[in-house]
């Protein structure tokens, strides 16, 4: 991998109403896998242990805006699941980052992967959130290998957090930090 990043586990997630995916990296960064879609008032206690479990240091919540990049409901969702994370993460006295990542259409063409590969309508409901979170992981890692930065927008503690860098502009993509 290029530039400062350690190596580890990384960790995506794709906020939904009912369901959210989980997926995770190889220690390398190289590669996103599917690990399970969980129900919504579950998934944050199910991806604090997952972090817990795998090592991760880094967790990748897709940010879904609109093909404008304006958010709407949605994002806001998204946001606030980032933030409970965030909180239950902060308990652990391990520093874990969140970071929010611009996923627009990533549910879209995890359906039509899902319909090309052969699986046909409520099939992909149980599975869809899974294959969401493996692209919004493996978009990271690209960027990551890419620019050698940390992909999103890191998700603060608390404004003025002497342990927080500085959050980056809404329109970035990536963040140049090395943590």
């Amino acid at each position: 991998m290029t530039g400062s990043l350690p190596r580890g586990v990384r960790l995506g997630v794709d906020v939904g109403d009912v369901r959210v995916g989980l997926a995770r990296s190889d220690l390398d960064g190289m590669i996103a896998t599917p690990v399970q879609t969980v129900p919504r008032g579950e998934a944050v206690a199910r991806v604090a242990s997952e972090v817990a479990a795998s090592g991760a240091r880094v967790v990748m919540v897709g940010l879904p805006r609109s093909l404008s990049g304006h958010e709407g409901p949605a994002a806001g969702k998204a946001r606030a699941f980032a933030a409970e994370l965030v909180a239950m993460l902060s308990g652990t006295g391990d520093h874990i980052e969140v970071r929010l990542l611009d996923e627009r259409l990533t549910t879209v063409s995890a359906h039509r992967a899902l319909h090309d590969s052969g699986r046909r309508g409520r099939k992909h409901r149980q599975v869809v959130d899974q294959v969401a979170a493996v692209m919004i992981l493996q978009q990271a890692l690209d960027v990551e290998r890419s620019t050698g930065a940390r992909a999103g927008e890191l998700v603060r503690t608390e404004p003025g957090d002497p342990h927080q860098p500085p959050a980056p502009p809404a329109s970035g993509t990536h963040q140049e930090d090395s943590a």
